[in-house]
């Protein structure tokens, strides 16, 4: 039988004080797999050259020798505003992999506690099923569909909800459309001219 450990979130909230979006995943993928110490670590998954293009036109800006330039992603993500988190805190893998659906939630993310950090912050972008689901059933409303959003209130405040497609290579779309849909949505939040 396999061992049934629970997994704490392995990074900090990534908050900065100018977000006006909070991008929500699911759940770090195993230590193993990371090609840096921050959100999106698989260097196979699409976030970084998904972002690359949207807000450069080159889905290589963020790539640096086998992985990511950390620094780089850092320091873009603070200029832009873009707050980084994932749904789930705390997960029990139920198979050897990264699967969201083989993830068991153990404890969702304090949605009202990290949304009172974020003054600025008006959208919340989840990045796939498993994550739009958690927030959703927090936030007491529908799960957007992709590509769409639902409005929800938290600490008196009105938020979008808007989901886009898994950023994994397992989600069968070629980055560039993938980049389409995510900037659509960065566009509304006022992070970039559509």
């Amino acid at each position: 039988m396999q061992d049934r450990k629970i997994e704490e979130h392995p990074f900090e909230p990534f908050l900065p004080e100018n977000a006006k979006v909070l991008m929500l995943g699911s759940f770090p993928p195993q230590e193993k797999r990371w090609a840096m110490r921050f959100y999106y670590p698989n260097k196979t998954n699409d976030m970084w050259r998904i972002m690359g293009l949207i807000f450069f036109n080159d889905k290589n800006k963020f790539l640096a020798g086998n992985g990511y330039d950390e620094k780089l992603i850092r320091e873009f993500a603070s200029e832009v505003g873009i707050a980084m988190y994932d749904a789930a805190v705390r997960i029990i893998r139920l198979k050897d992999n990264a699967s969201d659906k083989f993830l068991e939630v153990v404890e969702p993310i304090d949605l009202p506690g990290i949304l009172g950090r974020l003054p600025l912050c008006r959208t919340v972008v989840t990045t796939g099923e498993k994550s739009a689901s958690i927030i959703a059933e927090i936030t007491g409303s529908s799960v957007p569909a992709t590509g769409q959003k639902v409005e929800f209130e938290c600490n008196g405040v009105r938020y979008a909800h808007c989901r886009v497609v898994s950023s994994s290579r397992a989600y069968p779309l070629a980055v560039e459309k993938k980049a389409e849909i995510y900037k659509r949505l960065f566009s509304e939040a006022g992070l970039v001219a559509f």
